[in-house]
């Protein structure tokens, strides 16, 4: 004898969850306001697997919005953040008056260094979302320039719901009292920073670097770039200023290396996380944005190969300055500070969301994104001094954040 058909109103939140399933993540006010129409759907959107199917269908996390850091002498920018979608917008964990700098948003996370008149307060770690927060001590180390990443540390994640689970920050700095630069990494399944590794006279690349840096200045310091690191497989990486060095620190192995770029000479670059598993190169010339690749050849070694060149000037507002390339010549010791006229006139790239496929560029017109796929272009943004902008990605569905209070309303 056949089984009973279903109720009906089973059958109606089957069909409601397929419809709702295809609202667009990067809009979730549609999500809120489904939220509110009746109890039914409510229940299909904060059931936990109505959850899971829905970033799955949907696959890598959209972006909701954006923070930025500056540089050190620019000081910690405005706590606020600036969000790309029709969702509220996030209160800051330092809107109590403390003063913080934003180091990273990764895997639905958001690292903070607390900072206090005189002294550090440690990093905060933080989910929007869920407005979970984890507290962390710095490591103990002298930095005197520095930058530092989160991301989830669960085994076999696909990232689509970090929520909850173990996270590691890993931490690059400059020495303060040496010319090297350091690495550690900090568990939060055990509590504890990694001993710290450091580049030093074993490894050929770094020799050359500072034989490099030094014969243009003898008080060289390899002064790490302060802005957001790349992540690429088990590794991050970073760059250093001069001549656009790559820093590579693979955590696991507890070992750093350093990797030629494919262009020393120009300031403004940006690494990426391609499609492909491989690390990206970009910068502006003139008002073109050059890629690179670096792929393994037939022999085995690794090499830079550049993919693309796009115009800016014909899709971007105020790409085509006449100001000129801020292209630089390290052999003279020129210094490449960039001055603010130099963010206002100039295209200037500042930062790139993995996953995503889109490239942050700001000009005198504002903070632009470029899908790298369609070449579509929004602006995010108004014009501002932007040097390093770090994407926020992760699904807002009406089980996090303030939707929680709908299932107590109806």
């Amino acid at each position: 004898m056949a089984p009973p058909p279903p109720p009906a109103t089973e059958l109606m939140e089957e069909l409601v969850g397929e419809i709702l399933l295809r609202l667009p993540p990067d809009e979730p006010e549609h999500l809120f306001r489904a939220a509110l129409v009746c109890k039914p759907w409510l229940r299909v959107l904060c059931d936990p697997a109505f959850r899971r199917r829905y970033r799955v269908f949907h696959g890598a996390p959209p972006l909701l919005g954006l923070l930025h850091r500056l540089m050190v002498f620019q000081g910690p920018p405005p706590v606020r953040f600036a969000s790309t979608t029709s969702m509220p917008d996030f209160p800051h964990p330092g809107s109590d008056g403390r003063r913080t700098r934003p180091l990273d948003c990764r895997h639905g996370r958001v690292l903070i260094h607390m900072l206090e008149e005189c002294w550090s307060a440690g990093y905060l770690v933080w989910d929007p979302t869920t407005r979970d927060k984890h507290s962390l001590p710095e490591p103990r180390i002298k930095w005197l320039i520095y930058s530092a990443a989160v991301l989830c540390a669960a085994d076999g994640c696909d990232h689509l719901d970090c929520y909850g689970g173990p996270f590691r920050v890993v931490f690059m700095g400059t020495l303060e009292d040496e010319d090297n630069i350091v690495a550690c990494v900090y568990s939060s399944e055990t509590g504890m920073w990694s001993v710290p590794v450091s580049l030093d006279s074993s490894c050929e690349a770094f020799v050359k670097h500072m034989r490099y840096g030094r014969a243009v200045r003898p008080w060289y310091t390899p002064y790490l770039q302060p802005r957001r690191g790349t992540l690429v497989g088990d590794a991050i990486y970073f760059s250093i200023r001069e001549g656009n060095t790559i820093v590579k620190y693979e955590w696991g192995q507890n070992c750093m290396y350093l990797i030629d770029p494919p262009s020393p000479d120009v300031y403004d670059i940006a690494l990426m996380a391609l499609d492909d598993g491989s690390l990206g190169f970009a910068c502006i010339v003139g008002s073109s944005l050059h890629m690179w690749s670096r792929k393994v050849n037939s022999g085995g070694a690794a090499e830079w190969v550049q993919f693309r060149v796009i115009e800016l000037a014909t899709i971007i507002p105020g790409a085509d300055s006449d100001e000129g390339p801020l292209v630089v010549d390290f052999a003279e010791g020129v210094d490449v500070t960039p001055k603010d006229d130099d963010f206002d006139e100039r295209p200037f790239l500042v930062g790139f969301a993995e996953g995503v496929g889109v490239i942050f560029i700001s000009t005198g017109a504002g903070l632009f994104t470029i899908e790298l796929k369609s070449e579509r272009v929004r602006k995010v943004d108004e014009p501002g001094v932007y040097f390093s902008v770090l994407p926020y990605m992760s699904f807002y569905t009406p089980d996090h954040g303030r939707l929680l209070s709908l299932a107590r309303i109806h």
